[in-house]
């Protein structure tokens, strides 16, 4: 057995396979490009690494679609067929991303929960602790499950991004910027610190600041996936929204966003989504760009990999006139409830169905039922995930239908 970089064995005599897996723990904590390539070097070093495998899977996992979920597949029987003698670390990570293959997600939580107690340099499973409590809209344990592993990560500035991210979620802004900052002077290339800076700024208004800001460090965001190197451009694009300048918004749109895009990626459609609807929502006509992203939509329609997602998805896709698409997809999500567990069956029915329904009718121009539909689970939306940022679009919609609603009221009572 050998020990990675974090000092945690893993079951391999491989030196290649560590340094491939050593490589796939920075690309995954960077969100860079090569954490795909990394792991599959690792597993190519030592077929018979269970661990390896168990990253694997998680990857494709953290992918969120459909074709994504069938190749995490394998990964998981090979790593089970190699479970026999590795280690407790091991063995409950294996567990934890068989858990979320399954979409047992409260369970994948627990096990997180679990290793970070008992091995708290695994900042693979606070990250993946992380990412699940976000798309559960559960902030103050996003932040918890980060914070409790610090001081056996002094050095880590990773590890101060994730914790600075959680405190700008729970609004402990001043924490916040000092925790990403502290991340940053550790490592300029750090652009989860660099996003969680973005988040406060914003929170604050501090608008040009955070425009110079963020554009300071764009150079550094090269090497990150499809997903951070669009939406860190998303916030300075939000920025720029704020500020009313529109042009500059669809000329980050074309050059930074949709055409860096992986088109196939959920979290780069839902960026791209989110960015036209806001201009749409200030009287910006987007052109053809609700078409030219629908056409990538149509594996979304049964896939409901996150509810939050979904919202998104039928907003383009009626927005783009794919009304046969629309009613596939809502009678989907329906069916959908039918396969999953209780503890994430409540917030599709009670929150997300209905929120559903508002997006598609907001963007059929139907407002009486876009605040009927929206008004009684707003309150709510933040249980199905996303930033406060990613969130507060639905309240955008909802105060755009109720002032149309009220709108078309008045000009019907005074013809």
């Amino acid at each position: 057995m050998l020990k990675d970089a974090q000092g945690l064995v893993v079951t391999t005599e491989k030196a290649q396979a560590i340094a491939a897996i050593n490589r796939f723990i920075d690309q995954a904590l960077y969100y860079g490009k090569d954490a795909e390539t990394a792991i599959l070097q690792a597993i190519a070093a030592d077929p018979t690494c269970a661990l390896a495998h168990a990253y694997a899977a998680a990857y494709y996992l953290s992918q969120e679609n459909s074709k994504a979920w069938q190749q995490a597949q394998p990964y998981l029987q090979i790593a089970q067929q190699h479970s026999a003698k590795i280690t407790t670390r091991e063995k409950l990570y294996l567990q934890a991303i068989s858990a979320w293959a399954n979409q047992e997600i409260e369970v994948a939580i627990a096990i997180h929960e679990k290793i970070t107690n008992r091995f708290p340099q695994d900042l693979i499973s606070v990250q993946q602790g992380q990412y699940h409590y976000f798309y559960l809209g559960e902030p103050e344990k996003l932040l918890q499950i980060a914070q409790k592993v610090l001081p056996r990560n002094q050095e880590n500035h990773y590890l101060y991004g994730m914790v600075a991210f959680g405190l700008e979620q729970c609004n402990q802004l001043k924490a916040a910027e000092k925790m990403a900052l502290r991340a940053i002077a550790l490592n300029r290339y750090d652009p989860w610190a660099h996003h969680a800076i973005a988040h406060l700024m914003e929170t604050q208004g501090r608008v040009d600041e955070g425009i110079t800001w963020m554009e300071s460090f764009a150079d550094t965001w090269e090497n990150c996936n499809s997903m951070l190197y669009t939406h860190n451009w998303w916030h300075i694009a939000l920025y720029y929204w704020q500020l009313e300048n529109y042009q500059k918004v669809l000329q980050l749109y074309d050059r930074h966003i949709w055409e860096r895009a992986n088109k196939q990626s959920p979290k780069d459609q839902v960026s791209a989504i989110s960015l036209l609807l806001r201009l749409e929502l200030r009287g910006v006509n987007v052109g053809n760009r609700w078409e030219a992203i629908s056409p990538y939509l149509y594996s979304r329609i049964e896939e409901h990999a996150l509810p939050f997602q979904d919202l998104h998805y039928v907003y383009a896709l009626t927005k783009a006139g794919h009304h046969d698409w629309v009613k596939q997809m809502l009678q989907s999500m329906q069916y959908h409830t039918l396969r999953i567990n209780p503890f994430l069956r409540q917030r599709w029915l009670e929150v997300a169905i209905p929120a559903a329904r508002g997006m598609v009718a907001h963007a059929q121009g139907d407002f009486n039922t876009t605040v009927a539909e929206l008004k009684p689970v707003l309150s709510r939306l933040h249980t199905i995930g996303g930033s406060h940022a990613q969130q507060v679009l639905f309240q955008q919609v909802y105060q755009d239908a109720a002032f149309s609603a009220q709108k078309q009221s008045w000009i019907y009572a005074a013809s």
